[in-house]
């Protein structure tokens, strides 16, 4: 690897006319699409605006699991180690992507940050730190699903003295021991984080639910919730919400007396939506024991407290927003005309934008087959797309 500071190879790369296919972000998406263009015989360079890769991994809290399994969540030449068990650590998680990193010996520059590109000709010019201009063949965004975090707009949160954080400031529990911990938000991080907390010793923990999450246990008698998503991905929508339907009933109990009552819609209806299913690392056992606590979504701050939807005020002595991230890509491509409504890529993997030929994305949707699977998947098809187009120009 080498950081801004490594002027030589830094400014070598436009220096000597090379042009690369330029990968920006060091997280797995952009390491897997490195490797599978490497193997193709395609030079590229990722481009990562922190010290190291896997910068988003670092960041998350301790307790974080992958929760799709290590023989389902390997990239592109490197299979995950069996020594890391069957759910991955986040530390295991780092461990790998480093691993991945040198054993494909990557071309790696740290400290690089791009804040936009811009089409020239059959090329690409990438706008990067210090004023500098890198132009590149292809270019490949990975720059990360959770790039930007999401603190709703709540009328009285700018004048609200309590705590409050958004759940990529959350670490561990340890500073919660013995605390009132209101959780804003029933996904994935939300209902572990509340389950962290009470496992931490935090006084009481409530869980403030919006939208009511379809929760899936994460494995049944052995068989991981990831591989039945990877069969039903392609099945009709309807089919996929009925047989979900009978399984949950089947699988996970009824909580409504406990306040999380049966989602009203289908859960892949939800998931087309975005909306992945919260597969259960012990949110179910501490509804049902009273020890986390489901409440009315949060409406808004007042007097320094938390007025709920149903009315409710609250007096919490620490409120974490497990609120979701943006995409953050607008200011990357945003006027390229690449993007739909919700800031989110209109292509990915193997296929671009018909106005913007050469330009790739990978990494920006959840989908429940699992997004480590689906990026080796997009990887692969980037790597032949551009090889193929390399190969047509060649021939030209």
């Amino acid at each position: 690897m080498a950081d801004e500071k490594d002027s030589d190879r830094y400014t070598g790369i436009d220096r000597t006319n090379v042009r690369p296919v330029y990968v920006i972000g060091g997280g797995p998406g952009g390491l897997a699409a490195a490797a599978a263009l490497r193997e193709r015989g395609v030079r590229a360079v990722v481009l990562e605006k922190s010290p190291s890769v896997a910068a988003s991994w670092r960041r998350h809290y301790d307790r974080l699991h992958l929760h799709t399994t290590r023989a389902l969540s390997g990239l592109p030449g490197l299979p995950i180690p069996r020594s890391f068990g069957r759910w991955v650590s986040r530390d295991d998680v780092v461990r790998y992507l480093e691993k991945y990193a040198d054993f494909h010996e990557l071309e790696i520059i740290t400290g690089v940050e791009v804040s936009r590109i811009d089409p020239a000709g059959p090329d690409w010019v990438l706008h990067a730190t210090g004023g500098r201009q890198l132009t590149g063949r292809a270019v490949v965004v990975a720059t990360g699903y959770n790039h930007t975090p999401l603190l709703p707009d709540w009328p009285g949160r700018t004048s609200y003295a309590g705590e409050l954080v958004h759940a990529s400031e959350y670490r561990h529990p340890a500073l919660y021991a013995g605390k009132d911990v209101l959780v804003v938000g029933a996904g994935n991080t939300g209902a572990e984080i509340a389950v962290d907390l009470v496992e931490g010793g935090a006084a009481r923990v409530r869980l403030a639910v919006r939208t009511v999450p379809h929760i899936v246990r994460r494995s049944t008698a052995g068989w991981p919730a990831q591989r039945t998503g990877i069969l039903v991905r392609r099945l009709p929508v309807w089919v996929v919400d009925r047989a979900g339907a009978l399984l949950s009933k089947v699988a996970v109990p009824d909580l409504a007396a406990h306040g999380l009552p049966r989602p009203g819609t289908g859960l892949y209806s939800r998931v087309k939506d975005g909306a992945v299913p919260v597969l259960d690392v012990g949110l179910i056992d501490a509804v049902r024991s009273g020890k986390v606590e489901p409440v009315a979504a949060l409406a808004s701050f007042d007097d320094n407290k938390v007025v709920l939807a149903d009315g409710s005020r609250l007096a919490p002595d620490a409120v974490i927003a497990a609120t979701g991230y943006r995409r953050g890509l607008e200011g990357l491509v945003g006027h390229l005309g690449v993007l739909d409504e919700r800031g989110r890529p209109l292509t990915r993997g193997g296929r671009t934008p018909a106005n913007a030929p050469g330009l790739y994305f990978t990494g920006f949707t959840n989908p429940i087959s699992g997004m480590l699977r689906e990026m080796a998947i997009d990887t692969r098809k980037i790597s032949r797309a551009v090889a193929r187009t390399t190969a047509r120009k060649t021939a030209g």
